[in-house]
């Protein structure tokens, strides 16, 4: 398959995603690859650790191959995303329950489907250029991939200020917020990959590690926890409006550009799954409650027309934040019943 490479290299299972011109956007057949090659390694006794990285500077992978997504969905089939997002979300699981390390090399951006790939795994590396988000709000969806379960164990409010605002973490914020684990400048991460392949030792990442520069998310801690403190949407956009700061005030135009129906389960699934004892699987079935009615009943569909279609960046969203979405949201993040997220492999 020309978009990924999956191979064996001394101890390592490397699986590399080979799309830089389209910043390695995951496709449901490289979803379906990485899934076959888990398999192949978990009880291959060559195999000590998995490797993923990505080919260009630019992007580990910007998210998901949505085009598919799209056009399925506008021709009424919400079965083949249903299908995708199932199959993805059991994917993230796996890796997040794999039992050998799991170690990913992140550049450039990682958001949305690549967060589900890489940021799930037991070691992960970003370095100087390395941004990583979750957007989903932005197109209709929600934080999902497991993605919901990192915000939720974030420090503080931070999980519901970078899920609404779909805001960028550099690599000093990431690791703080728990989407990364290391800091290695991208010059010395072919050096790394070697060592790894050669040796099977996972300690070699620790003896390159370095302080990552200074981020942003720690010092505004403090802030964010106070606005974004409420137990819904509406609470959340009245501590903003009622606070005359720059920050209160770039982050409601931020929040302008979202869908509110997509903000409002975002923050409704972010106090659910931070309850003890909430695991991966818990997340990603509450994730699947949402994507397996995007399509028919949120605002994925335009959401997508908007940003990648047409590209006017101007959505019509069903709702508006002077009116916020509360039994919409409700509606969305209902049990599925017969169709819940199983985690099953399809026959």
């Amino acid at each position: 398959m020309s978009d990924i490479s999956v191979r064996k290299s001394g101890h390592a299972g490397r699986i590399t995603l080979t799309r830089p011109k389209a910043l390695n956007a995951v496709t449901y057949e490289m979803c379906q690859a990485i899934e076959a090659a888990l398999d192949a390694w978990q009880d291959d006794d060559d195999i000590a650790l998995v490797i993923i990285d990505a080919e260009g500077d630019k992007a580990f992978s910007a998210g998901g191959d949505i085009q598919k997504l799209y056009e399925t969905g506008r021709a009424g089939d919400f079965g083949y995303g249903q299908t995708f997002w199932a199959d993805e979300y059991r994917l993230n699981a796996k890796i997040h329950e794999y039992s050998k390390p799991y170690v990913s090399f992140m550049q450039g951006f990682t958001m949305g489907g690549g967060v589900g790939v890489s940021c799930h795994g037991s070691h992960r590396i970003v370095c100087e250029n390395s941004q990583i988000a979750m957007p989903e709000c932005g197109i209709g969806l929600v934080p999902d991939v497991g993605g919901s379960l990192m915000l939720a164990q974030a420090p503080g409010r931070l999980g519901e200020y970078l899920g609404m605002t779909c805001a960028r973490m550099g690599p000093a914020d990431a690791i703080f917020v728990g989407f990364a684990d290391t800091y290695i400048p991208a010059e010395d991460w072919s050096a790394l990959i070697q060592r790894l392949e050669e040796t099977g030792d996972i300690n070699a990442i620790g003896a390159l590690a370095q302080d990552a520069p200074t981020g942003s998310l720690a010092a505004q801690q403090a802030q964010i926890d106070a606005l974004f403190g409420g137990d819904s949407l509406i609470d959340i956009l009245n501590a903003l409006r009622a606070d005359d700061s720059d920050f209160a005030t770039a982050t409601l135009k931020a929040l302008s550009r979202n869908s509110p129906l997509s903000m409002a389960c975002a923050v409704e699934m972010t106090h659910r799954l931070r309850r003890p004892g909430t695991t991966i699987r818990d997340a990603l079935e509450l994730e699947y409650r949402f994507t397996y009615r995007a399509m028919e009943h949120g605002d994925f569909l335009e959401g997508i027309r908007a940003a990648v279609i047409d590209k006017d960046r101007s959505p019509n969203w069903q709702h508006d934040l002077d009116n916020p979405p509360a039994l919409a949201a409700t509606k969305m993040l209902m049990p599925l019943g017969e169709h819940k997220l199983t985690f099953d492999a399809k026959g």
